[in-house]
């Protein structure tokens, strides 16, 4: 992927990880559009950082993201990045009703969310040179972490869903990276204030610079999240899930 000269639209870019990509990106010279539910994060992100432009988008609705993507396509013809990286993780207790309402809200933001931006903003992708869909995953789709289950799956399927988009585009102008990432210090289940998950601004350093290595490869994976996404591989499933089986959701 170029460094520079992107057009990039960057949905759940209001904070973490995807608020971080879109300062990193809009500094080394690329056009960013952040996209969220929430209006007033949105001003504050285009008022404090001139030069990124934003766009209300709730991925949860097909009519947002159809109303997003004609609304891009006219105001940004160039636009030839598109990161999916909005999604939730919260902690579900299959065993308390209350629960499959998590489930299905993850399912419809991380998994479905994901799918349709896909459908949506492939047709301005298409014939563009240079042109990108990053999806975020997890390392918890290789092994999961039992207190987040439908978390977990959505992941895992987005990383299906992923490798079969590459090889269906694989004649097509279009490029499709997945990034895998570890724990992040973000708001994300709570791991702001974690010691064992990753600082916020060295996962971007370290994303940024495989994001950039030609030729880019295909699993963007940091240092730190290899123990979990070649767990399987490497003989290490039972003991890594054991682990994470010892991690509790943070108390709301």
């Amino acid at each position: 992927m170029k460094t520079r000269g992107n057009t990039i639209l960057i949905t759940g870019g209001t904070s973490g990880i995807g608020l971080g990509l879109a300062l990193r990106f809009h500094k080394a010279g690329n056009k960013v559009i952040v996209a969220g539910r929430r209006k007033e994060l949105l001003y504050q992100i285009t008022t404090d950082h001139p030069g990124i432009d934003a766009i209300e988008l709730d991925v949860a609705d097909q009519a947002s993201i159809s109303q997003a993507s004609q609304t891009l396509a006219a105001k940004y013809p160039d636009l030839n990045v598109v990161v999916n990286n909005a999604g939730i993780m919260q902690g579900e207790n299959v065993l308390e009703p209350a629960s499959q309402k998590i489930a299905e809200e993850s399912v419809t933001i991380n998994l479905l969310g994901t799918i349709r931006m896909v459908y949506a903003f492939l047709p301005q992708l298409v014939g563009k040179d240079d042109a990108v869909i990053v999806n975020v995953t997890s390392a918890l789709a290789f092994v999961p972490l039992p207190a987040t289950p439908t978390y977990n799956a959505t992941k895992a399927a987005i990383h299906s869903f992923t490798e079969s988009l590459r090889v269906q585009l694989a004649d097509t102008s279009v490029s499709v990276i997945e990034v895998a990432p570890p724990g992040v210090r973000t708001t994300l289940f709570g791991q702001q204030d974690n010691e064992q998950s990753m600082p916020l601004e060295d996962f971007l350093t370290e994303t940024l610079a495989q994001l950039h290595t030609e030729p880019t490869p295909q699993e963007i994976i940091v240092e730190s999240a290899k123990f979990v996404r070649y767990a399987e591989a490497n003989g290490n499933y039972a003991n890594v899930l054991g682990m994470l089986s010892a991690v509790k959701a943070p108390q709301s």
